[in-house]
């Protein structure tokens, strides 16, 4: 489904991703760990078509077949949202502050033409909101991001991202500033929602690693550094990097 070969990200002259390569077949979810700054979420951007200003990217990234890192804007446009979506990190940035919930929803399927009119698609985004177990889905609708909690708006934006059933669902940190018990809320949602899709779950934390993902890739200073299936991955680890990260989970968990 996605296939990311020899991509490397550069500004002004200084590397920031080198030579990276994966895969996320359908059906499969991937986790990309490391430290703040490995360039797990550039990555991500790169995909997405979404680079910062000034950022540039050479190698290869194609969904389905196709080039995303040659289309053109408009073509990209066109595949966020529907094709491929993502699930980010602070929800009160990703959503609208003067546009009620239920709008929102609805409007990614109004722009992609996935629902075909109006009407269908406000019906449709109760169904969402609904689905991602929000209370009373008619009263979120009409609320605006600031009316509800951290869980509650990253629910909204998980709705976002699977109003079209896009192919690949990538997942940028959407659970750190959630408590545990909400954490655990979200993480099954996410299960649930790409049962069949291909998903990028991009993270620092190891624990939600091993809850959500089937295969890992460990990054470092914007290289791959390790690969392959959770468990053998984490039960016997080959880079020194990957086993720091081991540890310091560990340590963590004990406290």
């Amino acid at each position: 489904m996605l296939r990311v070969e020899g991509l490397s990200l550069q500004t002004g002259g200084h590397g920031l991703v080198h030579d990276v390569s994966f895969t996320v077949d359908s059906g499969e979810r991937v986790g990309l760990i490391g430290e703040s700054g490995s360039g797990k979420s550039l990555t991500a951007s790169a995909v997405l078509g979404l680079l910062p200003y000034g950022v540039t990217a050479t190698g290869t990234a194609e969904l389905g077949g196709r080039d995303l890192l040659r289309a053109p804007e408009r073509e990209l446009a066109g595949l966020r949202g529907r094709e491929m979506a993502m699930v980010f990190q602070e929800p009160m940035t990703a959503l609208n502050p003067s546009m009620r919930i239920g709008n929102q929803v609805a409007e990614v399927m109004r722009v992609h033409r996935t629902q075909p009119d109006r009407r269908s698609a406000k019906r449709a985004a109760l169904d969402l909101l609904d689905q991602v177990r929000l209370p009373d889905p008619e009263r979120i609708a009409r609320a605006y991001p600031h009316q509800l909690s951290g869980g509650q708006r990253q629910r909204v934006v998980l709705a976002i991202a699977l109003a079209n059933n896009p192919s690949l669902l990538i997942c940028d940190e959407p659970t750190t500033a959630l408590d545990v018990t909400v954490q655990a809320q979200i993480l099954d949602l996410i299960l649930a929602g790409v049962d069949g899709k291909a998903l990028l779950f991009i993270t620092h934390d190891l624990a939600v690693v091993a809850r959500v993902c089937q295969r890992v890739l460990v990054m470092l200073d914007g290289r791959i550094v390790e690969e392959g299936p959770v468990r053998e991955v984490f039960l016997n680890p080959r880079h020194d990097y990957t086993r720091k990260l081991l540890t310091a989970s560990d340590l963590e968990a004990r406290r």
